[in-house]
Order: structure tokens, then C-alpha cells, then sequence
């Protein structure tokens, strides 16, 4: 066993706190089982069988009084989160320690309370819930690794011209054989490849480490939501079309396997480093690759910011990017962004450096920018804190600098320090929610829902994250009427908002009176040839931090089909914010309908009545009504009323009864039409079409009878 598990940094260790850190290492040492590496299937014998056991590591709350204190305490602890009461003698760590531990704390007189209900987690076993058939046991939400990429996967086979599925390196398993099986590092690259660059980039990494549940999920759900949303969503949209959107949804594959199981897995699992420990408490093997990245390892400027001991939690790894996840990722983020930062460590990126960052971890509900290697600012520190303010606008998170005192402690080799060190790219960590193995619940009804929306503003402002943050944001961005004739005359209207940051982080952003606001169409106002068109105050006058802008759009010329206006504002400091998009709809006539879905398959009995519902769209730009028609005639089952009036674009369910007749031949399969014509125009309308598979008439007896008033349900829908 490596010796430098008692403690590292011992000679840093305050002096009343030697003997307790000795202690605590001797006793720790000397009881906790330490086994040799085995597979997968002999993790479970860790956990207790049962609860009520007594188990031999525990999740506690350890008080701390001052910032050294909390350095050695991250040393020494696997420590989850860190609390910051009222007062210091309120400030704790939630960290998962030995029974021994927890002891010797209390012998030297550290206050130590056993969270009970997050001991049990530990020990939970993963069953899979009623009717589960996917996701990981007892989280449905979370899809495994081979679900994740399957689904990533799909998404690029179904929009070749949007989604890319590639490989951007080996874990480290996969490049070590007969260590278990390895995996590919796939990256989703996401953009409209039908149009040229060079396009402003955004890179989102989630899962470096394995037991961060949420974190793959999230980075799953926003690429989902881009790609279905592009010519749905307008802002989806144009971020496609010049935007590059890169997605590694998991890091560390090979050690989200092991906390699919539900264990708590944090590092890779390279096992040539001197720990063989196979317990997933406390003491493993594998690299923390959170600590591996090249720029400022081990070079921190506080204490125990990384491990030299293999089987600590927090272990650095033999060498700066020694892991091939870390040589992976590194590689291919210097092939997206230049390096636009000096040498040195006091040199600012410029205010124009394009490229945004994003690594998902799990949690604490934090927003994270560098330094974190050190507790002075960066020299890009206000325009990073000003981008972290509106992330936390909205996930209601607190932003900080990760190495300043009193936001979370100092850490070297982290992947956001590199990425901004490096290059000079705005870079952060979202500390997702309030636990590793977050509920379904919370993540579908809390993390999801205010999360997504801050990783769409920072691809928006991924083009120039250190100035367009600063600006105000264009929202409630809205046209009157959006579906129109070629020539109609628009009212564009939007919203223009200088205070939408978050005051989590203890600074008060600037809050700027709005000076101007623009639009363009298709495109946004940066791309070569595309005209800016301004936009008046709707009260008259530019002299509020919010304020409604309007213009009105001549149309005339615009071609049919669907087109993008993107709306952008200015405050007073002369900072435009980004754009935010909205449709308008050209078509070729007022009138127009639409029937969903427009095939539906049957079998039914001959002689028989039975209902088909579908929706009905009013596709035009006025109030009208539609005649239902069933063709062949002998097809009808009774005659309809008029269904309407129906607004534009207002939908309704229909339902049409139709008669098989009893002369129709058994076995046949026939096509029935059904259409929805216009009461104002003869040439808009809409169909659908019924394909019936005759049946032998029965009366329930086995005897061929006519059976009338049979109702069955569709078998296909499509």
C-alpha cells in the first residue's frame, strides 16, 4: 500500500492537528479491507445486505472553522460537497469516511455527524423499479453508456447533415486489454454542414467522473433538443446553421460502468499505478482525471488540491495528461480552439476570443470559473464572472471562482483551468443538483428544466463570451401575424433586458439603460453581407434597463416557405447581446388544412362500423371551416356536420365513422380517403387515408354473422 495514503502534504499539517491526522491515517489503514483488483461482478459483496448493518464507511458531516482545516480535510476525505454556514463555526464538509475516521475525529475533539440517510445510499442495491426496461437500475432516466451512445448515434443516422457520431480516442481499458472492456470516446458534433464556416465553437463534456449521474443525461437531453428542434425551433435553428455545437457526453466510460451498479466510482481505472484496492469505498485504484490535465499539475498554490497517492479519490495520475481519456480530450479541444492566451499566467485572452467550455459535474449547485489552481483572479476574471452570472440566472446556482475562499477549494489539473490556461477559452463547471445518484424526479422537474436553458445561452454567446455576456439579452421575441402572404406588412416585437443575471455569486452586475436595438433576417448580424435593420423603443424613448422594442418587417418579395428573424439589443456601454430568433411563415394561400396521421392501417370485419380519429390543422391565415368527406361513398357510415370555425393554425380531434360494406370481399385489403376541404377555398384542402384489411363477419360465436356496430382500434399509425 502506497504511504503516502497517511496523509498527503503532512509536513503542511498545522501543528494542533499532527497527532489527529496520525491517527486517523493509522487507524483507517489498519482496518480497512483492502482486496486485489477483481471484476465487476465482485463489487456487491461490499454492500451490507441490509441496512441496519453496521457498515464500514459512512457518509458524515465533518465541521471545519478556517480555509486550512478544509484543505486537509479535502486531503485526507473523499469529500462530496462543501457547506458554508452563517458563521465559521457552521461550515462543513459532507464526505464519505471509515467508522475509524469518524472516531478519531471525535476523539481530538472534531465535530463529526453521521448523515444517516446518505449512509444508507451507500448501500443501496441497484434493482431495477416495476417496469423498467431501460436506464440504470432504480433511475430510469439515466441511460447506461451503451444507451447513451446508441441514442447519440441515431441522432446522427437520422440528420446526416446535422449530427456527426465520432471517435476522438480509447479509454483507458480499451488501450490496456485484459483489464475488462474498454471503451471509444465519442464526440457529437453538431452543426448544419451545408453551410460553410469558420463557425464559432461550444464544446459540453459530461461524466468525468463515473458517478456523477446526471451529468451524461443532461448533455444527452441538449443534443436531443437541438437537432429535433432545428426547423422547429428558431433558435435551434440558426445555432445549427452557424453555430458548432460539440458534445462528449461521457468522459470517463469505464468508470461509468462500475456506478452504474450503484457504486460510487469517481476515477478511471487504470491500475498500473500502485493501488490494486478494489473496494469502491475510500480507497481505489484508478486516476482522478480531473486532476490529470496538463496545464498547472500539481502546481497549486494551496494544499492537497491533488493526491500523489494512487488510491486516493482525488489521485493526479504518474504525469500531467498521463490517461489516454485526458490525452483524448485534450487533443481533440486544441483542434477546435486556437490558443488565444499569452505564456504567462497573468496575460488575458483577448476581449474578442471566441470558444466556450462547458464540463458537467455533480454537485453542490455551483457555477465554476478559473482559477482554481490559485485563489487570485484570472486575468479574464469579470468577463468570466459576468457569463457565470447569467448562467445562474438561470439554474439559480452560485458562481464563484473555484480556488477563491469560500466557494468550494482549490484544485490543479482540472479540465476548465486547462481549457483557459491553455487557450484562453471561456471555460466553467456546472455543479449539477444536490447528489450523485440524483432522483428521476429532481432531475426532470429541477436539474433538466433550469439547466437546458443555460446551456443554450452559452452556445448563443459562444462567438465572443468574454463581451456579448455583457449585453443585454432580446427575449419575448414575438411577430404579428406570423403565418402571411408574400407583402403583408409585420409587427416585430421583442424584449430587451439588461438585468437578467443571477446575484448568487455576491457581485452586483453593472446594469446598463438599452441604447438600440436590430434585427436581420436568416442569419445572424456577423455573417459577411447580412444587413442590420434597427428597431425603435416602443414607448419612444431608449431609456430604461428593460425595454420593449418594436418595428415593422415589409415581407414583400419574401419567397413561401419559413424564415428567421433574429433580434439582438445594446446598452448604453455599447454591448450588443446575442441574438434570439423567431419565424414567420410565407403561403401561397389564405386557406389551408392538414389531417394527422395521414396513414392509418385497420382490420376490420365486413358489415362493420367503426371510428378513425384524427387531427385536423387550420394551415391558413384565417378563421375557416372544413366539410369531412369519406371516398368511396358506400364507405360512409353518415353524414358529418361542418367542423369549425377553426382559428389559424387552431387543431381539432375528428372523429369519422366508417362502414366496411358487406359486399366487400374477405381478405382484401382497401383504401379509404378521407378529406377535409375548406369552406372558403375549393382548391385547400386535406387528406388521409384509411387501408382496411377485411375480416370474416362474426358475432362472437365462431358463427359468420354480421356484427354492425364492431369498433376496433388502429394497428398501425403512422
Amino acid at each position: 500500500m502506497d504511504n503516502n495514503l497517511i496523509c498527503p502534504g503532512l509536513r503542511r499539517v498545522p501543528r494542533r492537528l499532527l497527532a489527529f491526522f496520525l491517527v486517523v491515517s493509522f487507524i483507517t489503514l489498519g482496518r480497512q479491507p483492502v482486496l486485489a483488483a477483481e471484476p465487476l461482478a465482485e463489487f456487491p459483496p461490499f454492500r451490507a445486505t441490509n441496512v441496519a448493518q453496521t457498515p464500514f464507511v459512512v457518509v458524515a458531516h465533518v465541521y471545519f472553522a478556517d480555509e486550512a482545516l478544509l484543505n486537509e480535510l479535502v486531503g485526507a476525505l473523499d469529500v462530496w460537497e462543501v457547506r458554508y454556514g452563517a458563521t465559521p463555526a457552521d461550515h462543513y464538509v459532507v464526505a464519505m469516511l471509515s467508522l475509524a475516521q469518524v472516531e478519531a475525529f471525535r476523539t481530538v475533539g472534531l465535530r463529526t455527524e453521521i448523515d444517516d440517510e446518505r449512509t444508507a445510499s451507500l448501500y443501496q442495491q441497484p434493482v431495477f423499479a416495476a417496469g423498467q426496461t431501460g436506464g440504470i437500475a432504480g433511475y430510469p432516466c439515466y441511460r447506461t453508456v451503451e444507451e447513451t451512445y446508441t441514442a447519440l448515434a441515431a441522432l446522427a443516422t437520422a440528420q446526416p447533415d446535422l449530427a456527426q457520431w465520432i471517435t476522438i480516442g480509447g479509454s483507458w481499458n480499451q488501450l490496456n486489454p485484459g483489464n475488462g472492456d474498454g471503451h471509444d470516446l465519442r464526440v457529437l458534433v453538431l452543426t448544419n454542414r451545408t453551410i460553410p464556416g469558420p463557425k464559432p465553437r461550444f464544446f459540453l463534456m459530461g461524466a468525468i467522473h463515473a458517478r456523477e449521474m446526471t451529468t451524461a443525461e443532461l448533455a444527452a437531453r441538449f443534443a436531443e433538443a437541438l437537432v429535433n428542434g432545428y426547423g422547429h425551433h428558431p433558435d435551434a435553428t440558426w445555432l445549427l446553421d452557424y453555430t458548432e455545437v460539440h458534445i462528449l457526453p461521457i468522459t470517463n466510460p469505464d468508470g461509468r460502468k462500475w456506478a452504474e451498479q450503484l457504486l460510487y466510482w469517481r476515477k478511471n481505472t487504470n491500475r498500473n499505478d500502485g493501488c490494486s484496492n478494489a473496494s469502491p469505498f475510500i480507497s481505489y485504484y484508478g486516476v482522478d482525471l480531473n486532476r490529470n490535465s496538463g496545464f498547472k499539475w500539481g502546481q497549486c498554490e494551496g494544499q492537497n488540491c491533488s493526491s500523489t497517492a494512487a488510491c486516493r479519490d482525488t489521485f493526479r495520475g504518474s504525469g500531467p495528461a498521463s490517461e489516454p481519456e485526458t490525452q483524448a480530450v485534450e487533443s481533440y479541444i486544441r483542434s477546435l480552439f486556437p490558443d488565444q492566451r499569452g505564456p504567462d499566467d497573468d496575460d488575458p485572452a483577448p476581449d474578442d476570443a471566441s470558444g466556450l467550455l462547458i464540463s458537467l459535474h455533480s454537485y453542490s449547485e455551483l457555477v465554476l470559473f478559473p482559477w482554481g489552481w490559485r485563489a487570485t483572479p484570472s486575468p479574464n476574471h469579470d468577463q468570466l464572472q459576468t457569463l457565470g452570472n447569467k448562467f445562474g440566472y438561470f439554474n439559480g446556482y452560485r458562481v464563484c471562482q473555484s480556488g477563491a475562499p469560500g466557494c468550494i477549494y482549490m484544485t490543479d489539473g482540472t479540465t476548465d483551468d486547462w481549457a483557459y490556461g491553455e487557450l484562453g477559452v471561456a471555460a466553467y463547471t456546472f455543479e449539477l443538483g444536490q447528489a450523485f445518484f440524483e432522483s428521476c424526479s429532481v432531475f426532470e422537474e429541477t436539474i433538466a428544466p433550469s439547466n437546458l436553458p443555460a446551456l443554450w445561452y452559452a452556445a448563443k454567446n459562444s462567438r465572443r463570451p468574454y463581451q456579448t455576456p455583457a449585453g443585454p439579452d432580446s427575449v419575448e421575441v414575438a411577430v404579428a401575424p406570423a403565418r402571411i402572404l408574400s407583402g403583408t406588412a409585420i409587427t416585430l416585437t421583442a424584449l430587451a433586458d439588461d438585468t437578467r443575471h443571477t446575484s448568487n455569486s455576491g457581485i452586483v452586475e453593472p446594469s446598463q439603460p438599452i441604447s438600440a436595438a436590430r434585427y436581420t433576417i436568416a442569419a445572424p448580424s456577423w455573417i459577411t453581407g447580412v444587413e442590420s435593420y434597427g428597431m425603435a423603443a416602443a414607448d419612444g424613448s431608449f431609456d430604461g434597463q428593460v425595454e420593449r422594442v418594436q418595428t415593422t418587417v415589409d415581407t414583400t418579395g419574401w419567397p413561401v416557405g419559413r424564415h428567421l428573424l433574429l433580434v439582438e439589443s445594446q446598452d448604453q456601454a455599447g454591448n450588443w447581446g446575442a441574438p434570439t430568433g423567431v419565424f414567420v411563415d410565407v403561403v401561397a394561400s389564405p386557406y389551408g388544412a392538414h389531417l394527422e396521421p395521414a396513414t392509418v392501417d385497420y382490420q376490420v370485419a365486413a358489415d362493420t362500423v367503426f371510428t378513425t380519429t384524427l387531427t385536423l390543422t387550420n394551415t391558413g391565415i384565417a378563421s375557416d371551416s372544413f366539410v369531412i368527406n369519406v371516398s368511396p361513398p358506400a364507405w360512409e357510415a353518415g353524414e358529418m356536420a361542418p367542423v369549425g370555425p377553426l382559428a389559424p393554425m387552431g387543431a381539432t380531434v375528428v372523429a369519422v365513422p366508417i362502414h366496411v360494406p358487406s359486399a366487400t370481399p374477405v381478405g382484401a385489403t382497401e383504401s379509404v380517403t378521407i378529406t377535409a376541404a375548406s369552406l372558403s377555398s375549393s382548391t385547400a384542402l386535406a387528406t388521409a387515408t384509411i387501408r382496411v384489411q377485411v375480416l370474416a363477419p362474426t358475432n362472437g360465436d365462431g358463427t359468420d354473422e354480421p356484427a354492425l356496430t364492431r369498433l376496433l382500434l388502429p394497428l398501425i399509425n403512422r
